[in-house]
């Protein structure tokens, strides 16, 4: 094919930026870009010309800047040797962090080992304040060093038996502390089946040192439903069914072998010092007649792109090996040899083929895809295995032996791998792909696409704000061959993340990690509606489906309020006379709605007012005679009043207000009780929102009347793509999205490079 032009190969402005701010080396031009990441391998250099394949994001970016001098790795993640219980030992896992994300890769950490809270220990503290307080130490680490304009990322894991497993579930409610860091639990079989029997759960550590034991029983089901309200309430922490991890994967058999955690975003379980080189297969490409009834999937060119696509990481991985920043990195990459090869672009794959996302015929297409991408990549690795030798540590007897082997092989692949061993002990994994995928405009990992449409925001020349929608790539290409003009007439097989009945994405997880000897990274997004009982359910289904981790993200859940864009510049100072509001005596007569809402202490009467013209103007709130803080409420509205007089908007103050808990309510909800909200201001941001979202208003003669569009002052971010929750950019100042185990903008921005 005639080599393409960057017009033509990006088929947005906003995909050409990604490439030039993430990826563009220097003065390379776009054809020495993809010599560059191919390091000359023609067919996956093609493989990417046609937007097949593209390696992991720290590949494209850093592979052959090291013939310049930079210090800096190929491998997206790592997994740190666990600390030891001894301050030595903590303290060097931080050097550890230190180091490797100053070469550009993202760390996991298991703090098991380190002793509970209470302790005892013989130095001057006498006990020991336990691991979870080392957590804000290697959070800070992640902060401190610098990625090309971005921090470390890190992921810190806990057994479900270690004492201090409570605290560290709740470690992050306090929204100061380890803040750079994902956290999830090591959750056994026999906790899992503990919450269904109801039976009680023992907490317990044995200090080497000194033989102290360190034991508590707590029900298990306590501890579930702490987890899950922490999942619904903050969208962590994760979990990780680690014997689902260790029985599932080509050395599940081996003895010597035993993984030590897992990457930032989960979806690479490795041994300490393990790291793992990334790439992506974009299934979007392999549909032969695309839209039309005769569309169908191409297994003969996707087999050939799986062998091109592990030679390919091979390659890397040799290259790569003297570029780890530590030795035990180097020692173990050598030794086992994990790539990592995924997917992306399921989503768009599945539309193109006018399948439905987590429909029967898409979970067996899924399952046959899978199959044979393990199956080759296998083949392919016991084939390198023949040109160059099998990996160090390989065990005939083990690897042959291994359920996950034996499942998804053929006899040819047996065969081969019988009699030539296999250059890698891990191949495959589904990553979340946020940039890559979004520099083709496709979904990402195993995602369906997140929505319909989203909401940009440009600034017209009068300096105001102009919001306008845009569809997703791959729904505009449906519309446009099918002349569909309107989304409500869009095809029922065009699902989002959004919209997407949580037992099928679940489902679809569990078709694809049958063939996947990793994990995956992945995020279920959840209505804000899903109750606690919901979050319970959700991840007893996700265990009893045999899948290997998974997280969620509530709607509007109280993570929303933690905005992710950077501090402004200190030479900002803020003008405390800079803004006039409106007086009350201007305002002359409003007129208003008053609505009765239930809290768990008594009832409260909201009352919103508006002006003249309709603007949302003041507040006020009654409460009954039970108990609620009647003067905290009076100061809580006379502070919301001179906001809206001030013209703050009114979606800015709903952001600041809602999903901010009260023991209380969250006590009752737990028992199934219904209430308006979780707290009084949680309520109150309800009351301004459904008044906001009236379109009508009772004037002073009683007369429902039309706002008129001109005179409406406060700009609503409130679309029907449920992005307006989402956190902030910190590139482009637009809503972020959770998604895949990571989160990320439709700018590229991605915390997960």
């Amino acid at each position: 094919m005639a080599f393409p032009t960057e017009e033509n190969w990006f088929m947005t402005e906003l995909q050409k930026d990604i490439w030039l701010k993430k990826y563009k080396t220097g003065d390379e031009n776009f054809e020495e870009f993809f010599e560059r990441v191919s390091g000359g391998n023609k067919e996956i250099k093609e493989c990417m010309l046609q937007k097949k394949f593209l390696p992991g994001g720290r590949i494209i970016a850093s592979r052959g800047l090291h013939k310049d001098g930079r210090k800096i790795t190929y491998s997206n993640c790592y997994v740190i040797s666990p600390p030891e219980d001894n301050i030595e030992s903590i303290f060097e896992c931080a050097t550890k962090l230190a180091r490797t994300y100053s070469y550009g890769g993202g760390c996991g950490i298991d703090i098991s080992g380190l002793a509970p809270a209470g302790a005892v220990i013989h130095n001057a503290a006498k006990q020991t304040t336990g691991s979870v307080s080392f957590m804000n130490l290697y959070s800070l680490v992640t902060e401190l060093i610098g990625q090309s304009g971005r921090r470390g990322a890190l992921m810190i894991s806990l057994d479900c038996d270690h004492p201090d497993l409570l605290s560290f579930i709740d470690i992050k409610n306090d929204l100061t502390k380890v803040t750079k860091a994902n956290i999830s639990i090591k959750i056994s079989d026999d906790f899992m089946t503990a919450v269904k029997t109801d039976d009680d759960w023992t907490l317990s550590y044995t200090r080497k040192e000194t033989g102290e034991v360190i034991e508590k029983k707590v029900k298990a089901r306590e501890i579930f439903a702490k987890l899950a309200f922490n999942n619904w309430d903050m969208a962590e922490p994760g979990a990780l069914f680690w014997d689902r991890i260790k029985k599932w994967n080509l050395l599940s058999e081996d003895k010597r072998f035993s993984f030590a955690g897992v990457n930032p975003c989960a979806e690479e379980p490795l041994p300490a010092g393990g790291s793992c080189l990334l790439g992506s297969i974009n299934l979007s490409e392999f549909i032969l007649n695309p839209h039309d009834v005769s569309a169908e999937f191409d297994f003969d060119e996707f087999k050939k792109v799986v062998e091109y696509s592990v030679r390919y990481l091979n390659e890397v991985l040799e290259e790569g090996l003297p570029l780890h920043p530590l030795l035990e990195q180097r020692e173990s990459v050598n030794n086992w040899r994990q790539i990592g090869l995924g997917i992306m672009g399921l989503g768009d794959a599945l539309i193109k083929l006018g399948v439905r996302y987590g429909s029967e015929e898409a979970l067996k297409l899924c399952d046959k895809i899978g199959f044979i991408m393990a199956d080759t990549a296998i083949y392919t690795s016991s084939l390198l295995a023949k040109e160059f030798g099998a990996y160090p540590m390989y065990d005939e007897s083990a690897v042959m032996q291994s359920p996950y082997f034996i499942a998804n092989t053929s006899k040819r692949t047996k065969e081969s791998v019988k009699e030539h061993g296999m250059r890698n002990s891990q191949l495959l994994t589904i990553a979340p792909t946020g940039s890559i995928s979004t520099m083709l405009g496709i979904s990402g990992g195993i995602e369906p696409i997140y929505n319909i449409s989203y909401t940009r925001k440009t600034e017209s020349l009068h300096g105001e704000d102009r919001f306008y929608k845009v569809y997703t790539p791959i729904v505009k290409e449906l519309m446009d061959k099918a002349g569909i003009e309107k989304e409500e007439d869009l095809p029922k097989y065009v699902v989002t993340a959004m919209t997407l009945y949580y037992k099928e994405r679940i489902d679809m997880q569990s078709v694809w990690q049958k063939h996947i000897d990793a994990s995956i990274s992945s995020t279920v997004n959840v209505p804000e509606e899903f109750t606690i009982a919901d979050v319970s359910e959700l991840y007893m289904t996700a265990w009893e489906k045999g899948l290997k981790g998974i997280t969620i993200y509530r709607d509007n859940c109280r993570r929303s309020g933690v905005l992710l864009n950077s501090p402004k510049d200190e030479e900002e100072d803020f003008k405390f006379d800079a803004v006039k509001p409106i007086s009350r005596a201007k305002l002359g007569k409003t007129f208003g709605t008053t609505t009765k809402y239930t809290t768990a202490c008594g009832n409260l009467y909201v009352t919103i007012n508006r002006d003249k013209n309709g603007n949302i103007v003041e507040s006020f709130v009654n409460t009954s005679k039970n108990g609620i803080c009647k003067s905290n409420i009076d100061g809580l509205n006379r502070m919301i009043s001179l906001c809206l007089r001030s013209g703050v908007l009114v979606s800015e103050i709903v952001d600041q207000l809602r999903n901010i808990s009260c023991p209380a309510c969250v006590r009752v909800k737990s028992k199934g009780e219904s209430l308006d909200g979780s707290s009084c201001p949680d309520i109150i941001a309800k009351a301004i929102k459904e008044e906001y979202d009236t379109e009508l208003f009772v004037n002073g003669s009683g007369k429902k009347q039309e706002i008129a569009e001109e005179d409406k002052n406060q700009v609503s971010f409130d679309l029907s793509t449920n992005v307006e929750h989402l956190t902030v950019c910190p590139e482009c100042g637009e809503r972020l999205r959770h998604e895949a185990g990571c989160v990320q903008c439709v700018c590229g921005w991605s915390k997960c490079m």
